[in-house]
């Protein structure tokens, strides 16, 4: 378990993390998110001591980071998987982080298996694509076979099918009891992979909540309707809290009310129906909402 309690670290006059407190519990996958500049690298490096915090603590399984016996064994982290020696093989700098925990060589086997490495084992990082690159970078932080993993953009680079792999295995880690932390960009992906979600926004917690309890508050259900009476069938709806939306003749979306009660009130006016599909908002549609106002670096709308 990781917990963060009243975290804040300042650089200067910059604020990057304020008052920040979360749970990250065993037995599930949470997502952390945030735009570019919201403070979750930051977070996560005073997670595993890289950075100190100004104020505040966070602790994994009670215990700070820096005052584990066995970092390695405890807590896998993938920060930055370019953190290697270039001039060495993916098996000589697994090899060389293994030997500073005890850690047996037939373990350095395993985890280049586990991660696809073992036909490039014997080549230097140095020359690495994007995506052997980060699994090597997972490979390191699956040696010590720890309870709690911590993953910066882990899919960063990887193909489809590696992509699909770390989806799976952390899902499987989390399944096992671990504490599992991973981030990305990827909303589609973090949808499919995240139990729960964890959203920074300026250096400050904007949610905390399971991923479909995140997804109900922060966007609105539509049903998409498709009717030669549609006009007819909008005007039934004209009440607070609901929002018909005419999209083109005979084409309508409308907010705040259920396929069904759609479908029965134009079955009571025989009003024929050619299309009634509910849709529901997505993760990114609520991470959208949520970031709106706190995006660092906003760009144009084209549209």
């Amino acid at each position: 378990m990781i917990v963060a309690e009243s975290l804040s670290k300042r650089f200067g006059s910059k604020t990057a993390v304020s008052d920040v407190s979360f749970t990250v519990q065993p037995g599930k996958v949470t997502g952390f998110l945030g735009p570019n500049g919201a403070g979750k690298s930051t977070t996560m490096r005073m997670i595993v001591g890289l950075d100190r915090p100004t104020t505040g603590r966070v602790t994994v399984d009670g215990r700070p980071y820096t005052q584990l016996h066995s970092p390695l064994t405890e807590v896998g982290v993938l920060l930055d998987a370019k953190a290697v020696h270039t001039g060495r093989t993916a098996r000589n700098h697994l090899r060389a982080m293994a030997a500073t925990h005890g850690i047996p060589q037939r373990r350095v086997d395993d985890v280049i298996e586990l991660t696809g490495l073992t036909s490039v084992a014997r080549k230097r990082a140095g020359g690495f694509s994007l995506g052997m690159g980060q699994r090597l970078g997972i490979a390191a932080a699956l040696l010590g076979d720890p309870h709690t993993l911590i993953l910066d953009e882990p899919v960063n680079g990887l193909d489809p099918e590696g992509v699909l792999w770390v989806r799976r295995f952390v899902r499987h880690m989390a399944a096992q009891g671990k504490t599992v932390l991973l981030s990305s960009h990827l909303m589609s992906e973090m949808a499919l992979t995240a139990d729960h979600i964890i959203v920074l926004g300026r250096g400050k917690v904007l949610a905390d909540a399971p991923v479909d309890d995140l997804v109900r508050r922060w966007t609105r259900a539509t049903v998409r309707v498709r009717s030669p009476r549609s006009v007819e069938l909008g005007e039934a709806f004209a009440r607070e809290n609901v929002t018909v939306s005419h999209l083109a003749d005979g084409v309508m979306d409308i907010e705040g009310v259920l396929a069904a009660e759609i479908g029965d009130v134009a079955a009571a006016r025989g009003i024929p129906l050619h299309e009634l599909t509910p849709t529901s908002g997505t993760l990114e549609d609520a991470y959208l909402t949520l970031t709106g106002d706190d995006v660092e670096y906003k760009t144009k709308d084209i549209s």
